[in-house]
Order: C-alpha cells, then structure tokens, then sequence
C-alpha cells in the first residue's frame, strides 16, 4: 500500500512579478496522483527553459481555476491549432497550457506559491504542513503526454517523466 500524504483544498500561485495571480480550489474527487504530469516536446523545453514540464492538470477548469488579479498582463500565446499557453506578458511567466477540446488546465508547476509547493512560511497547526503539498501536486503518475524527445542517458530513465507509471505518448500514440 502507498504512503498518503496530505492534500491542499486549495492552493495559490501567479508569475514572477505578481501581476497574474490565481487560486485553484480541487474538487473533494480531485486525484492528485493522476493529475501530475509531464511532457518532452520541443515547446515545452523552450518555453520552460527545461529539459522538461512538469504540470499539474486543474479539471473543470471552468470552476476550479479562477484569477484573483486584473488579467491585463495576461497574454495568451498559440503553441500548436489545438493549444494554447498562458503567459504575463510583463515577465514571461508561464501559467498554464490549455487544450482547445479540454475542460481542464494544465498548471506549471513553478507557478504555484512557495507555501503549498514546499511549505515556505507555513505555520505550526496551519492548513498548509510544514513541508507544503509539493509530494502530491508533482506525484507525476500521470500522463506524459510527450515522451518522443527523451535524452537518451539523460531524461529517458528519470522516474518523474513516467517510466513505470502512467502512460507515456511517443508520436501521438501510447508507448
């Protein structure tokens, strides 16, 4: 049986210079597990500046996901006919990443607030534990929606891109 660790309700998180600023509230059957993924492509890489993403779907997006902050930095950037990408367009903070077809929001995981990620200035009896919701929120066990690009000795045995867990999709189809 696997360990259980505390789950946030809720957590915050925006860009760099705190133009963008969101809360997400998780659904009582939100799964955490199978929530966290990551993705390889090309895009991704170059948007991140990463060897790879590390995401956190939100679903419904239309509920759970709402800005708290005027979106007037907010732009919105194209990255494929069925996707997008949510950026400040002040200090190039990636969002989000949205599928056209999808009622969901596949959240960065560096845009979410140092409290719930790794506990920095939580409080002793508080909501948030002292080493925040960071085990959970990057669990990655599941989808990895873009594995074709792994770096071979590199990104390609990482247990946090998917080998052994949840599915993995090389040119369109599951590995």
């Amino acid at each position: 049986m696997a360990p259980s660790y505390p789950t946030p309700k809720s957590i915050t998180g925006g860009c760099l210079c705190n133009k963008l600023r969101y809360h997400v509230d998780f659904p009582a059957d939100h799964n955490f597990e199978t929530s966290c993924g990551t993705c390889q492509c090309t895009q991704c890489r170059k948007q991140s500046g990463s060897l790879f993403l590390i995401y956190h779907r939100v679903a419904p997006a239309s509920t759970a996901f709402r800005f708290t902050s005027p979106t007037t930095a907010l732009k919105t950037v194209r990255a494929s006919p069925k996707a997008e990408r949510v950026i400040c367009g002040e200090c190039g903070s990636w969002i989000y990443w949205k599928h056209s077809d999808k009622d969901y929001v596949c959240l960065t995981i560096g845009s979410i607030d140092p409290l719930y990620l790794f506990g920095e200035g939580a409080e002793d009896g508080g909501e948030v534990p002292a080493e925040g919701f960071g085990r959970v929120l990057v669990s990655c066990g599941g989808e990895h929606c873009w594995v074709g690009n792994e770096i071979k000795g590199v990104t390609d045995d990482i247990g946090l891109t998917g080998k052994g867990k949840g599915f993995r999709v090389v040119d369109g189809g599951e590995e």
